[in-house]
């Protein structure tokens, strides 16, 4: 070391310190990062007064300083040498200096002068990594070049780097264990070093951080179990060690409640989402941590934004778990198999003996106060598939309350793409509770509702800009229509004498119907009004529902009419023809709709067994289709 004062040294590093946390927005708005620059000066000052790097620790690159070689690249066990004597001590502390260089120009977008003070420090710390004084400094440099590479989107580099601290942070815990030093200890007098506790603190937080960076790279990757795995143990650390930010906690505990609603996982699913409710409503009521950047009252917005964002999260919750049972439960025509659903009661006590089993441990967060308060949350939610009307209308209830919270932020001005989302899972909502009600006339109401809730999006939206959105709402009504005609139908088989008045009712419903499945069809044609003769792969199995269900339609109109009659006979024909020719010509969609094409042939097939004035009577009962939502 230089002959400079340790006493100046020490006072100029943690000037130095104190400037770094100096927040952006408390700059010169023409000099954002005049805080970082005077931090920097400073670290240069101390880094010349500290002198020349040991001479046997010289700063010519060794095999081990770049991924793909050394130890620390493939997560090896590191030896333990302790960093004693003043030439290592003179070593770690350049290395410490090195670190806060490497941070400073990061945070100043300098990200390749950041690397290489990074990687010295790396390089001066190599062969201490393994000690108490070194390994929570080592671990911090190694992050930080993770979180570098990763934004430079060289993901497997900043694998490497992460890994290898998450394997030395697991062999420091296995052979050594005590609390080890923090950086900024080897700066302080020997009176002022950070009691025990403090340290352990320190320590877990840097690794929770590797976690965290950890679970971001796999999501990246695409590991997706490896993720949430790390970031389910990322929440748990921060709750642990009370070291967290409300919001971001619950947004993304709500957010990897996602992926378990795609695994089936609902118990799990709940957990995160009423873990996610219950930390979302600590803003505002617990001090300020170090890990809070503004005080969440200061950012209405943003609060009723990720309010909204987690009741998004609960309405994909009860969605799901009801559509998944619905499939669970339904025939081949899509109404309840009363003999599937008695096999799923029977199944319902083993759901209930897992509940205690080892699942609810493994992803069970908070203890004492909070793990009651997160129970509390969960009591008033299902996991468990619905089985009846009764059980799907609670989650039905809960999904809409949280339809309602989502709009408040989510309004059609400003977030358009998000409401109308938002709308739709309504509108989704409704059509699965439909399949738990036996009554046929409510069936009717819930769809009549689905149309009063869509119908005036199509009116706000302009279909120049929003043509994928609008193709999904007109081919989601025309479903609904199509539905409540099936529904008046089948009421008035039940009727021996059926009125003009339901005649009536169906053939408005009939026309309905046809109007949103043609506007859906149209927006598939060119510039010039010519339907396409290769329909696009994203649109080629509603497109042919779309054919076959105007054939349908066609064919369900009542009329007294003979001449009428005969005229929406070969509508319907001409539309059945068209799947059956298209199926010829391309192969590949006769997979998307295999039902609906062999019922087509049977239909092209049969006519030709008519003559003219073999009408079949409008009372033929045309086979059910397979249901889809676009």
């Amino acid at each position: 070391m230089a002959d400079a004062p340790w006493a100046e040294i020490r006072e100029k590093f943690q000037t130095a310190l104190a400037l770094s946390l100096v927040e952006l927005h408390k700059n010169p708005e023409k000099e954002p990062y005049k805080s970082k620059y005077s931090a920097r000066a400073l670290l240069e000052e101390v880094k010349a007064l500290l002198g020349p790097a040991p001479e046997d620790e010289d700063e010519r690159p060794q095999a081990d300083d770049s991924l793909g070689a050394g130890e620390h690249a493939l997560g090896l066990p590191a030896e333990l040498v302790e960093a004693e004597g003043p030439v290592a001590q003179g070593a770690v502390r350049r290395a410490v200096i090195e670190f806060h260089l490497g941070v400073n120009h990061i945070d100043t977008e300098e990200l390749s002068a950041g690397e290489e003070h990074l990687v010295k420090c790396l390089r001066l710390l190599r062969k201490y990594r393994l000690s108490h004084d070194c390994v929570s400094l080592y671990i911090q440099a190694q992050n930080n070049l993770g979180i570098l590479w990763s934004e430079r989107e060289e993901i497997e580099t900043a694998q490497a780097y992460l890994e290898s601290s998450e394997a030395l942070y697991n062999q420091y815990m296995k052979e050594i264990g005590s609390p080890p030093l923090d950086p900024t200890e080897h700066f302080l007098p020997e009176e002022e070093k950070l009691p025990e506790q403090e340290r352990s603190k320190r320590f877990e937080k840097v690794y929770t951080h590797n976690l965290y960076y950890l679970a971001q790279v796999y999501q990246h990757m695409e590991m997706f179990e490896k993720a949430a795995h790390y970031c389910h143990s990322t929440l748990k650390r921060q709750l642990e060690h009370n070291a967290y930010h409300p919001m971001e906690w619950a947004i993304n505990a709500a957010t990897l409640s996602q992926f378990y609603i795609n695994k089936q996982c609902f118990m799990e699913a709940r957990h995160c989402l009423s873990a996610a409710n219950v930390i979302f409503g600590q803003i505002g009521k617990i001090r300020t941590t170090e890990d809070t950047t503004e005080a969440e009252g200061d950012v209405p917005e943003l609060y009723h934004q990720r309010k909204g964002e987690i009741a998004r999260c609960w309405i994909k919750y009860c969605l799901t778990l009801m559509q998944n049972a619905q499939l669970s439960m339904q025939d081949n025509i899509g109404e309840l198999d009363l003999d599937k659903q008695s096999e799923l009661r029977a199944l319902r006590k083993k759901e209930l003996d897992e509940e205690e089993s080892v699942r609810k441990k493994a992803v069970q967060f908070g203890t004492g106060e909070l793990c009651d308060a997160i129970s509390a949350v969960e009591e008033k939610v299902s996991y468990l598939r619905p089985l009846d009307f009764e059980e799907a209308r609670e989650l039905f209830l809960t999904g809409q309350h949280y339809v309602f919270e989502a709009k408040e932020f989510f309004q059609i001005d400003g977030y358009v793409t998000d409401h109308i989302e938002v709308v739709q899972d309504h509108s989704a909502l409704f059509k699965v509770l439909a399949f738990f009600e036996t009554d046929m006339e409510r069936r009717c109401k819930m769809h009549k509702r689905r149309i009063a809730m869509l119908e005036p999006l199509i009116v706000d939206l302009n279909p120049q800009y929003y043509l994928l959105v609008n193709r999904q709402i007109q081919f989601e009504i025309a479903h609904a229509y199509y539905d409540m005609m099936d529904l008046k139908v089948a009421i008035a088989d039940k009727l021996r004498d059926p009125d003009s008045h339901i005649v009536k009712k169906i053939n408005n419903l009939n026309k309905s119907a046809l109007k949103y499945y043609q506007l859906f069809l149209d927006s598939l044609r060119d510039p010039n009004k010519v339907f396409p003769e290769h329909i696009g792969e994203d649109v080629l199995r509603p497109a042919m529902l779309a054919k076959f269900r105007v054939a349908r339609l066609y064919g369900k109109i009542i009329t007294a009419d003979p001449k009428k009659e005969l005229e929406n006979l070969a509508t319907s024909l001409e539309h059945y023809k068209f799947i059956v020719d298209y199926c010829e010509k391309h192969p590949e969609a006769a997979q998307e709709i295999e039902v609906e094409l062999e019922l087509s042939k049977e239909m092209h097939s049969a006519s030709g067994l008519h003559k003219e004035s073999e009408i079949p009577p409008a009372s033929v009962k045309f086979p059910k289709h397979t249901s889809f939502t676009l």
